[in-house]
């Protein structure tokens, strides 16, 4: 009896609910070895090269990824895009969205990556830059080098994993993350035994084995199922471009806030404080962090849903998920309490003394998580409904926000938990403007659904 509720809770409703529900159980399990390999790697890392050097490693890749800038918000945009075509049907468009953006992310990326490596990289002074010792500078060039290049490459090849999430696959998407971690994993203990730690062979570990996993990703998965929107030469479109900048070009300066907001923190902190409260930092939040994965494998499935059910003007279905959610969020935030009461038991368990965690900073860190998760159930839907204005023009002050408290609090003599208020503080429209917004569209499309 109990089997086939369960049964019947998996297969019953409207088809976009079924294909939700599918994802979120798929992508709980691939998560959960997600999480689990992520757990391992931390302290496997920290037994390979010191939390000092980990550290540089850490701001170093923060950095880099303020690349993302160049985007220009194509990936979101392709994702709404593509979902809006699958759902009229027309698989030539969405080959055409889908060929265009692959297109338009190597004529931006590649030609970034010779600039940088060539001209940029070797001409700044990169340890003045990041307060570090000169005598770390030949392997601080190597590695922002190398992950220069990972990221380049990556965001090309990711646009593979929008393309899952239009589908409504995001499972898919999570399944080739989780073989990254796994290939990643592997290499740092293969290191381990063969060779001495240092920021270029840890920089390789991390950035060869995800790249070649997403490489061949791209090849199996669009010479099979999804052959029929494969990316092809003949169907780049470039008269396409500007419905994927259109909304992409709002993305992209919500992107823009979110880089300035949440990469500069690694910065933040070594330049004030040192490299070994970055690893700190970061082990606090990957504790609490797994919190907030689970809670993406929840919503993450509801942007393109969302999309979906707006295009087909299903008011109930948005109104019963939205409840269904909020009332669930109250589970995930009693969840993180009794994760802060254990943090200082886990801590010693899970890394012993390599390094230390106030618990001042697991207080704010898991503040900032379940500040994080209330935002992502409002924001997933307003991204799904196309309605970003207000988004927009939160985030191009919720920046100056950021760094205003940040710096604010530093001055005042407040340790590295400054940097995390301050994120907390600049999700204003997270935590405020966009569940008013919300409740206001919803309202709205009630009135018109009568």
């Amino acid at each position: 009896m109990a089997f086939a509720t369960i049964i019947n809770f998996f297969t019953k409703g409207s088809e976009r609910s079924v294909k939700s529900k599918l994802n979120i159980i798929s992508m709980l399990f691939i998560k959960g070895g997600s999480i689990l390999i992520g757990l391992l790697l931390l302290p496997l890392t920290l037994d390979y090269v010191d939390s000092e050097t980990y550290g540089v490693w850490l701001t170093i890749s923060s950095m880099v990824a303020w690349i993302s800038f160049f985007d220009v918000g194509l990936g979101n945009g392709l994702k709404n895009k593509l979902a809006e075509a699958l759902a009229q049907k027309d698989t030539e468009l969405g080959k055409k969205y889908v060929s265009t953006t692959y297109a338009l992310m190597t004529l931006i990326f590649i030609p970034l990556m010779i600039v940088l490596l060539l001209f940029v990289i070797p001409n700044v002074n990169w340890t003045k830059l990041m307060n570090l010792s000169t005598s770390l500078s030949g392997e601080l060039n190597r590695a922002i080098m190398i992950c220069v290049a990972y990221f380049c490459i990556r965001f090309i090849l990711s646009v593979f994993n929008t393309i899952m999430q239009a589908f409504q696959k995001p499972a898919i998407a999570s399944l080739v993350g989780l073989l990254e971690q796994f290939s990643t994993l592997l290499m740092i203990l293969i290191l381990t035994k063969v060779t001495e730690g240092s920021l270029t062979h840890l920089s390789i570990a991390l950035c060869l084995p995800p790249l070649c996993i997403l490489f061949a990703s791209n090849l199996f998965l669009f010479s099979g199922q999804y052959k029929v929107i494969s990316p092809s030469f003949r169907s780049v479109d470039f008269s396409v471009a500007p419905h994927l900048l259109k909304l992409g070009a709002q993305f992209f300066i919500i992107q823009i806030a979110g880089i300035i907001q949440y990469q500069m923190v690694n910065f933040l902190i070594l330049r004030n404080f040192g490299a070994a409260d970055v690893t700190a930092y970061n082990a606090c939040y990957k504790y609490f962090s797994v919190l907030n994965m689970v809670w993406a494998i929840l919503t993450t499935p509801l942007w393109v849903a969302f999309t979906d059910a707006i295009t087909k003007n299903d008011y109930s279905w948005i109104t019963n998920v939205l409840k269904k959610y909020s009332k669930l969020l109250c589970l995930f935030i009693i969840g993180g309490i009794i994760m802060l009461a254990c943090s200082g038991v886990v801590y010693r368990l899970w890394l012993g003394d390599k390094v230390f965690i106030a618990f001042e900073i697991s207080f704010w860190v898991m503040l900032y998580n379940v500040a994080t998760m209330i935002s992502n159930l409002f924001v997933t839907f307003l991204n799904g409904a196309g309605k970003l204005k207000i988004q927009t023009i939160a985030c191009c002050v919720s920046p100056l926000v950021f760094l205003a408290v940040c710096f604010g609090m530093i001055r005042l003599g407040y340790g590295i938990e400054s940097i995390i208020i301050a994120s907390i503080v600049c999700n204003f429209n997270g935590l405020l403007l966009a569940p008013i917004q919300t409740l206001g569209i919803v309202k709205l499309m009630k009135k018109v659904s009568k």
